[in-house]
């Protein structure tokens, strides 16, 4: 029997448990066991991927758990801790000759394959211990081993600009990448169905929703609604590929106008650009060149439909507000709600307008409404400034 799971599948590691440094712009206190913790009884995800589990001292911290018995490995793949499961992954930058950077993910299913993984890296990766790190091989044999451990590779935030494949290394992914041989595309916080329907190469695709956590409370800001027999790397790899009837039943995102490149943005005067402008490589404010690409504009240059597309197999994209993007929602009211109802995702998903009001009162009960219509009034975000909800009071 099928049923839906909440999955988020890209969550960073900060420090291993011994304080060794694995992603360097995340938070101190996002280890292994941090993250499964959150995950389980506060975010309410029923399956995660931590995709720095490459990290020696990662998966030392891993095999300790296992060996304490706090965690189990899943028949089918994957770690169980609490009421999640755990599928391990590796974040990896790949740059072939006259392309630009892109960030790939790679998802294994075991830690044993995943050893096996790294072992390999270490020989192509001047510090395989970090998160995100080049790979000195082109990106269609980082490919190949990874389909030949019984891996998948996911392209990451392809829209980005700053290391992401349309973002920054080509125009047409099958000029990197066997496409055949890729399940699913991340689209990251500033693009979303309709907007990469633009482009006829990712019909074929399922588009997955993540966080790209870099702390804690930004675990399950974006995530999935995954049909699924069990939460296990097979199941999952099922719905990827659309099989057996698995498959996204629906992307929870944030509303592209949320995210911190969705528009040009001049880093010269500090402007976002209008959004009538969709092809801007000078700044109308200042006349600077020195801008950084919208995900917007880029993908509107790469287009090679005028209307967007969504072929029958896409599912519901929602804009999801996080929580803590809703103003006056500080963190002892965030504390309040998650002791009334359990997890983060009860209260977005479940927990009527009644019952809300009488817990937080009514303006933030409304905010959160509103979130879940996708009708709360937004300022746009860019050049790595993330949009804000507008003050509605």
């Amino acid at each position: 029997m099928l049923h839906d799971y909440y999955v988020d599948l890209h969550i960073h590691i900060g420090r291993s448990e011994n304080g060794q440094a694995v992603k360097i712009s995340a938070a101190n206190n996002l280890t292994f066991f941090n993250i499964a913790h959150e995950a389980s009884h506060r975010k309410g995800m029923d399956m995660i991927a931590i995709i720095d589990a490459h990290a020696p001292s990662v998966q030392a911290d891993i095999m300790n758990y296992l060996d304490r018995g706090d965690m189990v490995e899943l028949e089918g793949g994957g770690i169980q801790y609490g009421d999640t499961s755990i599928i391990l992954g590796s974040e990896i930058e790949v740059r072939d000759p006259g392309m630009g950077p892109a960030h790939l993910l790679a998802y294994m299913p075991n830690l044993t394959v995943m050893r096996e993984f790294t072992a390999w890296m270490s020989k192509y990766m001047k510090n395989v211990e970090l998160s995100s790190q080049r790979i000195y091989v082109p990106a269609r044999e980082l490919q190949n081993e990874v389909l030949g451990r019984g891996g998948m590779l996911v392209p990451a935030h392809i829209f980005t600009p700053h290391k992401s494949v349309y973002g920054s290394a080509v125009g047409r992914m099958s000029d990197l990448l066997e496409v055949e041989e890729i399940p699913a595309v991340e689209l990251g916080l500033s693009a979303d169905s309709e907007m990469a329907g633009h482009l006829s190469e990712l019909d074929a695709f399922t588009f997955l929703t993540n966080s790209d956590a870099h702390s804690l409370a930004k675990i399950g800001r974006e995530y999935n609604v995954m049909r699924l027999a069990s939460p296990t790397y097979q199941e999952l790899a099922k719905a990827l590929w659309r099989e057996e009837e698995r498959g996204v039943s629906a992307n929870y995102g944030l509303n592209p106008r949320l995210g911190k490149y969705h528009r040009t943005y001049c880093s010269q005067c500090e402007e976002v650009v209008d959004e009538s402008e969709t092809a801007v490589t000078r700044c109308m404010y200042c006349g600077s060149t020195k801008i950084v690409r919208g995900v917007l504009d880029r993908i509107m240059a790469i287009a090679d439909r005028e209307q967007t597309y969504l072929p029958p197999h896409r599912p519901p994209y929602h804009f999801q507000v996080p929580l803590e993007y809703l103003p006056g929602l500080g963190p002892k009211k965030l504390e309040l709600l998650l002791q009334h109802f359990g997890t983060e995702m009860h209260v977005l998903h479940r927990a009527s307008p009644q019952e809300l009001t009488a817990v937080i009162g009514e303006e933030i009960a409304t905010y959160i409404v509103k979130a879940r219509e996708g009708t709360l009034s937004l300022d746009v975000g860019g050049g790595g400034k993330y949009g804000k909800v507008k003050n509605q009071s």
